[in-house]
C-alpha cells in the first residue's frame, strides 16, 4: 500500500534539532493518521495562559494538518485527547465542538501524565477520505 508522509514546514524547532522525529501525518490508502498535536502559541512556542486559547490553537493546528492532506475537519473519524487535568474537559469541549460541522467524530478523552512543554492537551486523530486537492494523487 502506498504511503504519503505529510510534513509541515516549521518556523522553529526545539534547540539542537534539525527536524522532528515524526511526520505530522501519514496517509495509507484513504486513511490519514495524524500525529500527536499540541496547542502551542505560534508566536511564542509555548502553551498560552488560557485553557480555551490552548484548545483553539490545538484545533487550528489539527485543521492545518488535515488541510495539508487535502481533507477537512469533517473527514476526521476518531480523536483521542490526552489531558493531565480532566477538570479541563468542559472548557476543551466548548472549543472542540465548534471545529466540526454536523456530526462529531468518535472520541476518547484520557487522563494522562505530564505532556510536553507543559501543555494541557495532546490530540491524535484518524481521518478517512480521498484528498480533495487537484495536485494530490
Amino acid at each position: 500500500m502506498h504511503r504519503e508522509h505529510i510534513v509541515l514546514p516549521r518556523a522553529r524547532l526545539p534547540k539542537g534539532m534539525t527536524r522532528l522525529p515524526f511526520s505530522d501525518a501519514v496517509r495509507a490508502g484513504d486513511t490519514l493518521y495524524i500525529s500527536g498535536r499540541l496547542g502551542l502559541d505560534p508566536s511564542t512556542g509555548r502553551p498560552p495562559e488560557s485553557v480555551a486559547q490552548e484548545a483553539a490553537f490545538l484545533m487550528d493546528d489539527v485543521r492545518t494538518v488535515v488541510t495539508a492532506a487535502g481533507l477537512t475537519m469533517n473527514d476526521i473519524v476518531m480523536v483521542t485527547i490526552f489531558a493531565p487535568n480532566v477538570a479541563d474537559f468542559a472548557a476543551f469541549n466548548e472549543v472542540y465542538v465548534r471545529s466540526f460541522d454536523g456530526a462529531l467524530p468518535a472520541r476518547a478523552f484520557i487522563g494522562s501524565g505530564a505532556l510536553l512543554f507543559g501543555c494541557r492537551f495532546e490530540l491524535t486523530a484518524i481521518a478517512a477520505g480521498a484528498p480533495r486537492t487537484a495536485d494530490r494523487a
